[in-house]
């Protein structure tokens, strides 16, 4: 694991414990870095909410963990087309699978981003 990647210790209550901290609302994890992201709902998902990720292609991250809320759902067709044609893998699980999946691939030292909406 890369030793600044975030930990997802907790998440629920429309939040998440990232390394002990709270966080309130979605999270972005990109390059080790967690930000902020506004999408609250599936509805939500755009190719644009996942433009930083598209940017960084594979080189920086070699698969996207999308954690799709409470219940896993198929992203947009857009959204899955995108990732293909950046040559970057997306894997969508409802959020508490997407969580644990995360935390088992940093401490694997994969290359990758979480984009989780807040349960």
């Amino acid at each position: 694991m890369s030793r600044s990647a975030p930990q997802v210790d907790a998440f629920g209550g429309g939040g998440f414990r990232l390394s002990g901290e709270w966080r309130q609302g979605s999270v972005l994890i990109l390059d080790d870095v967690a930000q902020d992201w506004d999408v609250s709902s599936v509805s939500g998902l755009s190719v644009a909410s996942l433009s930083a990720v598209l940017q960084a292609g594979p080189g920086a991250c070699e698969l996207l963990v999308l954690g799709m809320g409470a219940a896993n759902a198929l992203p947009p067709r857009e959204v899955r087309e995108a990732f293909l044609r950046a040559g970057v893998g997306l894997e969508y699980l409802d959020t508490p699978a997407a969580a644990r999946l995360y935390n088992l691939l940093t401490s694997e030292g994969r290359r990758l981003a979480a984009a989780l909406i807040a349960i």
